[in-house]
């Protein structure tokens, strides 16, 4: 098997991986709160990422400690609001609407014309997806949910660059997981302080930890080394597609064919649009 083959595997495995994670979490929803579990997630990749990247924190900038607490912030936004979108509407469906954000920020960095017809793309899939919401389960608030985490998935990418370029390596994201952990804190204690006191929790959190961040993350940083980001953005757009599949074989999460359609077309659109652009989609931690 060549390299930019197994690159390609390392990114589908990754993508798998964060939707089996996210999929175990809501799994959970019944006995732990999802502010609770995400939590979890955020803290325990916080102290496996600070174990591996050991951040050096003297002599920075202000500067540097406003992006990556910006960052810090950004990251528990997203991931709150995900796993509260998942609370309420199915995985594949979460999915697809959060996608929108970095859509729209690469449509928004992109000066070609015929980006247009990405955008109508993007926009029939979703106008499906409310067709037959009743039928696929999906709520106004779970809708609202979707669209706060893809707002902040856009932020992400743009603060994750920034970071990148005054924290070297891993030192920004670990730095920025232990802020987004310590921000999320109180309302996770507020919300389910038993739950968090259950040892069973906690070692699944530790699971969806290792499952959503830490595996997809060292796999993205395998494949990069030989994928262009162009084509490991076209890949991350399956994303949506494979929330679906994971909703639907391990939650039993059933969409109709129009859902399935939905997700089709946003799909086809990230993709479409990551291709004309140079921008990479990148991954939510």
């Amino acid at each position: 098997m060549s390299s930019s083959a197994r690159a390609v595997w390392f990114v589908l495995a990754g993508i798998a991986s964060v939707q089996v994670g996210a999929a175990l979490s809501k799994g959970l929803f019944d006995r732990v709160d999802p502010t609770a579990m995400v939590w979890l997630r955020l803290g325990f990749s916080a102290l496996i990422l600070v174990a591996a990247a050991r951040p050096a924190l003297r002599g920075r900038s202000a500067g540097d400690w406003g992006v990556v607490l910006a960052f810090g912030a950004t990251l528990a936004v997203m991931n709150w609001a995900i796993y509260q979108s998942f609370a309420r509407i199915p995985l594949g469906v979460a999915v697809t609407i959060e996608l929108l954000g970095p859509l729209l920020l690469s449509l928004a960095l992109s000066r070609r014309v015929t980006d247009l017809v990405w955008v109508l793309l993007a926009a029939a899939g979703v106008g499906a997806l409310g067709l037959r919401s009743g039928d696929a389960g999906v709520t106004v608030a779970g809708v609202l949910f979707a669209l706060l985490a893809g707002l902040a998935w856009a932020t992400y990418i743009l603060l994750s660059a920034a970071t990148g370029r005054r924290w070297p390596g891993l030192s920004g994201l670990a730095v920025a997981s232990v802020v987004g952990a310590l921000g999320l804190a109180p309302l996770a204690i507020t919300a389910d302080a038993a739950a968090l006191g259950d040892p069973t929790v906690l070692v699944i959190g530790l699971v969806v930890a290792v499952l959503s961040s830490v595996v997809p993350y060292a796999l993205d940083l395998a494949a990069l080394r030989t994928l262009s980001t162009k084509v490991f953005g076209i890949l991350m757009s399956l994303e949506p597609a494979a929330a679906a599949l994971a909703g639907l074989v391990l939650l039993q999460e059933n969409l109709g064919a129009l859902q399935w359609l939905a997700i089709g077309c946003v799909v086809a659109a990230s993709a479409g649009v990551t291709r004309s652009t140079s921008m990479d989609v990148a991954a939510p931690v």
